[in-house]
């Protein structure tokens, strides 16, 4: 009950989608019991002519042949045309065009091959009947047109072949006066592809028949497959000896079943071993995706479809326009002439609206054959059904324009003739059947010397089993070579259902897309559908399935994680909402705000003998040239401008320069002091001089001339680093010369050094109030925090390189402040009593001295 319940949801919504698209949507009826199936049958339709208007016997003597349900449609389209025109006024006025019909020709022919009245089969090769025919159209299939071509030739009879195009057929030294209907395919390959794209299907086989139409196809097939990177898994070419065939039928049926291609192309002439192939194959259930022409949707002598499968067939047929009218002239005629009503009316290919409201029968076989023929005849019976139809059609109307013409330019011979039977020399039609141009009834403009049609349009159509006795056909696109390309394939998802859950689109791939960030990596010595998928490089992206590269970030962006989206980097310095640039912001205002509070301690004590020790206006200089040492900081903290990045160099080295000659002028003060104060020395009068304090300046000036040099040449500047960091973008102070800043670093250096070395040397000079011993010590750490900063520095990048310049600037800093004030404001502020006078009268003169 379930099953029912399905089945009949899924006819109502067949019948929903197929109404909205009327009238592409139809049953196809199969019976395995009463006839061969959609077999093609020659059909060869001699045209002739006589006055007045003349019904054509269509019901009567020349519809008593095998049919099937193509030629009966053939037959009921060409009598459709004979009866428009004979009825037209303006082509042909008092001429009818009537046709004597022969089918099966090739097979009788074949039969009474030995016969002696192997001339009865021919046109205009026997004597018993005297009637001269104007034209002689043939098809559908080639094989016959061009056997019996030759003859037609000799006979001086032109051809129209309304077959699907041969490129056979065009040989003009071989068949000079035939002319074939249909248009070229030559955006088949590209519309196959498009389709193929659509569906994301990359990996397919194709079988084609062993001749030149087959290999031009896989030609173009392989070219335009290359250009969308769509691959062939195999090729089949399906030979066309039967011995040849018989031994590679296994290898054809391995081929097919072994790949993993689910997705088949089939192209060649299927009145080959090609369709010999596909009756082998049709009871093994080879479930795939065929994708062919229309001449292989057709139904075979067991009641399948050739093609079977469970997915269904995808058909390209030329686009055709509807006759108007041919609709009316199907339903009004009724077949009672024939010899079997039932046996025709199940042959036909019936229209019916997706609908069987209008049928009083539950199940077809239970019906009487006159409610059977009822029914079929009150629905439309459509030109699109058949593309060979319409080409036929377009054939009767290009023998009447060409009889046309001939007769416009023939008028006198045409009144001499007047009231006799007419007998045209069909010979003379040639010159104005090859150049007929008209517009048919249906709007379409008709060029029998345009083989090939700069726009052409294709119908794509899906058949599939629906019920054992019951196909389902659908329209489901259309290609349209002339538009732009990426907007040539128009499909309707809707409409198609492909027999799977949840109508998933079956996949035919050699391996699964890659899914984003990941890229495609090509498996050696195997065809690009064929792929491993490795992920992105680092900052580098892929953002959709199936990319062949991945694509870099730009440099203001990084990769996430999965690879798969570029995200904004921050933009990142050592500023002050930075935990680290607040906490050495801090630390320099603090060592500022305490060296401050020191010399405001000297200033108030500067009587003092601690703080007249050694040139108390040096102690003045230094401490603020150590305010300024400690506050210069600041300036490495906050975004970077071009200000502050030469403010940052130029400062440091200027401050630290002051700083540092002014320990080297107190160190020589106390040296001076101590070891040359004798009167018998010579050089007291540095002493008393004030030499000591020109050491600023002079090494201050030498800094200022490197600190130009440096900023002519290359000052410091912003840099943006968006490499050192995946998410930053790092705004740091370029420092323009590398050998500028060292230079500078290094002059420093040599002054501390200098300062350090005196220092030392007179360290154990005896006095309460020789401070030699700390600014040795002072010098020592000074200079073990610069040694220590330079391979420091270099090993850090970023932030963490400017925050160890600002540590060392603060550690260097601190250390001359503690190490020579520290002691000095520990005996001021809490041992008062060892500044005293009268303890030290002697060393009090010789300070006094050498002020």
């Amino acid at each position: 009950m379930f099953s029912l319940i399905v089945l009949f949801g899924v006819l109502k919504l067949s019948f929903f989608f197929c109404s909205s698209d009327d009238p592409r949507c139809f049953w196809r009826l199969k019976t395995k019991k009463t006839w061969e199936g959609d077999k093609d049958i020659d059909c060869l339709f001699s045209i002739y002519t006589k006055l007045g208007y003349v019904k054509n016997e269509q019901f009567s003597g020349n519809l008593d042949k095998r049919l099937t349900a193509k030629n009966i449609h053939l037959i009921l389209s060409l009598y459709f045309a004979l009866d428009e025109i004979n009825r037209n006024p303006h082509i042909l006025p008092n001429i009818s065009l009537l046709v004597k019909v022969e089918c099966s020709l090739l097979d009788d022919w074949r039969i009474n091959s030995l016969s002696s009245k192997r001339g009865e089969f021919l046109p205009n090769f026997y004597c018993t009947n005297h009637r001269r025919y104007l034209i002689v159209l043939t098809g559908p299939m080639w094989l016959p047109s061009a056997i019996l071509g030759s003859l037609l030739y000799i006979s001086k009879r032109p051809e129209l072949y309304y077959g699907p195009f041969h490129p056979f057929l065009s040989n003009q030294e071989q068949f000079p006066y035939l002319y074939q209907m249909a248009p070229k395919d030559t955006s088949l390959v590209l519309a196959m592809v498009s389709l193929l794209v659509h569906f994301s299907w990359n990996w397919v086989g194709a079988i084609v028949s062993d001749d030149d139409p087959g290999y031009q196809f896989l030609l173009e097939l392989r070219r335009e497959m290359q250009v969308n990177s769509v691959c062939l898994a195999f090729v089949s070419i399906i030979v066309d000896d039967k011995k040849i065939f018989l031994q590679r039928a296994d290898t054809y049926y391995n081929q097919i079943m072994t790949s993993s291609a689910k997705v088949v192309i089939i192209y060649g002439d299927k009145d080959s071993h090609l369709q010999v192939n596909f009756r082998l194959w049709n009871l093994l259930n080879i479930q795939r995706v065929w994708v062919t022409t229309s001449q292989w949707d057709m139904i075979i002598n067991n009641g399948k479809f050739l093609l079977k499968s469970y997915f269904g067939t995808l058909t390209f047929s030329h686009h055709y326009s509807e006759v108007p009218g041919f609709k009316t002239f199907i339903q009004t005629a009724h077949p009672s002439n024939y010899s079997d009503d039932f046996f025709l009316a199940r042959l036909w290919w019936m229209y019916c609206n997706c609908s069987l409201a209008s049928s009083n029968c539950k199940n077809m076989q239970n019906c009487s054959n006159e409610t059977i023929l009822k029914w079929l005849f009150k629905h439309h019976f459509e030109m699109s059904l058949s593309g060979t139809s319409y080409d036929l059609y377009n054939a009767v109307y290009a023998v009447a324009h060409a009889l046309h013409q001939m007769l416009q330019r023939q008028v006198d011979t045409w009144q001499m003739t007047a009231g006799k039977e007419l007998d045209f020399d069909s010979w003379q039609m040639v010159p104005f059947l090859k150049n007929v141009q008209f517009i048919n009834p249906a709007g379409q403009q008709v060029d029998l010397g345009q083989e090939e049609k700069m726009d052409t349009e294709y119908d794509i159509y899906h058949t599939m089993d629906f019920l054992p006795m019951l196909g389902l056909k659908m329209k489901i696109g259309n290609f349209f070579q002339y538009l732009p390309h990426g907007q040539q394939l128009y499909m309707s998802e809707e409409m198609i259902g492909w027999n799977t859950d949840l109508r998933q689109t079956p996949t035919s791939i050699c391996s699964i897309p890659c899914s984003p960030g990941f890229r495609k990596s090509p498996q050696q010595e195997k065809l690009v559908c064929c792929f491993d998928c490795t992920p992105c490089p680092e900052n580098e992206i892929s953002n959709m399935t199936g990319m062949n590269q991945c694509v870099k970030c730009p440099d203001d962006q990084y990769a996430n994680s999965g690879r798969t989206r570029c995200i904004k980097k921050v933009i990142a310095f050592l500023g002050y909402e930075d935990p680290l640039g607040l906490s050495l912001a801090c630390v320099a205002l603090c060592f500022s705000a305490l060296t401050a509070f020191i010399l405001g301690v000297f200033l108030k004590h500067q009587n003092t003998p601690t703080v007249k020790a050694n040139n108390r206006t040096l102690s003045y200089v230094l401490l603020i040239s150590l305010i300024f040492c400690f506050l210069c900081s600041l300036l490495f903290i906050g975004r970077p401008h071009v200000a502050t990045c030469i403010m940052q160099q130029t400062t440091f080295a200027i401050v630290f320069t002051v700083a540092a000659s002014t320990v080297l002028a107190k160190t020589i003060t106390v040296v001076l002091a101590f070891k040359f104060t004798n009167p018998n020395r010579n050089m007291r009068w540095l002493l008393l001089s004030g030499a000591p304090n020109f050491i600023i300046p002079i090494c201050t000036m030498i800094q200022l001339i490197f600190c130009g040099i440096w900023l002519g040449t290359s000052p410091p500047f912003v840099n943006a680093d968006v490499h050192f960091e995946k998410q930053y973008i790092l705004i740091i102070c370029n420092k323009g010369s590398i050998i500028a800043f060292y230079c500078v670093l290094g002059y420093l250096g040599s002054i501390a050094i200098g300062s350090f070395t005196v220092a030392f040397l007179a360290r154990s000079l005896p006095d309460k109030f020789n401070e030699a011993k700390f600014l040795s010590f002072s010098m020592l750490v000074f200079c073990s925090v610069w040694v220590t900063f330079l391979p420091v520095y270099h090993s850090t990048k970023g932030k963490a390189a400017v925050a160890v310049e600002v540590f060392c600037i603060l550690a260097s800093s601190a250390g001359l402040l503690l190490c020579i004030f520290a002691p000095k404001c520990f005996i001021i502020l809490l041992r008062p009593e060892k500044t005293s006078f009268q303890k030290f009268h002697n060393l009090h003169f010789k300070i006094d001295n050498a002020h």
